[in-house]
């Protein structure tokens, strides 16, 4: 028998937080449009545009010199001080509109520590001179950490949207230790894709191929440079992650009997991503090319977040509807 003492608190929850849901769907998205722009600003050799000064520009609060670089370099820190901004804004709406023990409260908080070790991230590939044609180990080191620091944050960011659109408020574990430990592994494998994926696109701005057949040889040949040469971990990784994928495909039909609308998206980023992973190698990673190609992997690991998070949590509140 179908219990409806927790239905009208859960419809009263989720009428509650219903602007504060479409202002974390709205901050999602402009995240993921800063980071499209972090990627122009490598692509461009614009890293340098403001020297090795932060947050000033070439030491003014406003650039005094109007070349391109500084200007796609001096926008780009900008807009992630609006995002700042509306992370800020969207913490503080949660954390008035949830109760003490609700998930979204501390994802958004989440979110904001991540995107505050974001700014610290960007700051020092900056101060340390890591960015244009700069092709040092420690570039390469602080890069994997910003790209893994920034893919944990849009995974926050996402589940707090979504748990504010759908008025869950407490969560359980439903899942076996195994699978529980399937899901964090596969996760782990998918953001190797996106960190392994951003070394091969600096490799590809530092080092611009002529041909296909000369970027091929690059990729085997001892005497070319490290980051040629790791460009074959991307593929690599991306078989790996590609298994987790179709588990969980595969886990959520049978726990539904069908595709949700996330998992049938999931598959068509999966699909989209492969082939243009075919296509920028072909063409030789043209900038327009490399900014797509992120846009798709940044929507493929949302969904696959919460895919992920579909087969590992239940709502209480779900929970106690079917006791």
């Amino acid at each position: 028998m179908i219990s409806h003492a927790h239905s009208a608190p859960l419809t009263v929850f989720a009428s509650s937080t219903r602007p504060a849901a479409r202002f974390a769907w709205l901050t999602l998205g402009y995240n993921i449009a800063v980071i499209l722009w972090g990627a122009y600003v490598r692509a461009t050799g614009s890293g340098a545009g403001c020297g090795n000064h932060w947050p000033l520009c070439n030491g003014d609060i406003l650039p005094k010199t109007p070349q391109a670089q500084t200007l796609i370099e001096f926008m780009h820190r900008v807009t992630s001080g609006m995002a700042l901004i509306m992370v800020c804004s969207l913490f503080i709406w949660c954390w008035r509109k949830t109760s003490k023990g609700d998930w979204a409260r501390y994802s958004a908080l989440a979110g904001l520590v991540l995107l505050f070790n974001e700014a610290i991230l960007g700051a020092l590939l900056v101060v340390f001179e890591h960015v244009a044609q700069d092709r040092s180990a420690g570039r390469a080191f602080f890069l994997c950490l910003h790209f893994g620091n920034t893919l944990i944050l849009l995974a926050a960011l996402a589940l707090t949207a979504k748990w504010l659109s759908n008025g869950e408020r407490h969560f359980v574990v439903i899942k076996k230790p195994r699978d529980v430990m399937a899901i964090g592994l596969g996760l782990v494998a998918t953001m190797s894709i996106g960190i392994t994926g951003a070394l091969a696109a600096l490799g590809d701005t530092i080092f611009p191929a002529v041909s296909l057949r000369s970027s091929l040889l690059q990729d085997f040949s001892s005497g070319s440079h490290a980051l040629l040469r790791l460009r074959l971990l991307h593929p690599a990784a991306a078989m790996t992650g590609a298994l987790y994928v179709l588990w969980v495909i595969l886990k959520n039909s049978g726990k539904r009997g069908r595709l949700s609308w996330t998992v049938l998206f999931l598959v068509g980023t999966l699909v989209a991503q492969v082939g243009l992973g075919v296509v920028n190698v072909v063409l030789l990673a043209p900038v327009w090319l490399q900014i797509v190609h992120l846009f798709v992997a940044e929507l493929f690991w949302i969904l696959l977040v919460l895919a992920s998070a579909d087969l590992l949590l239940a709502s209480q509140e779900s929970m106690s509807v079917k006791g």
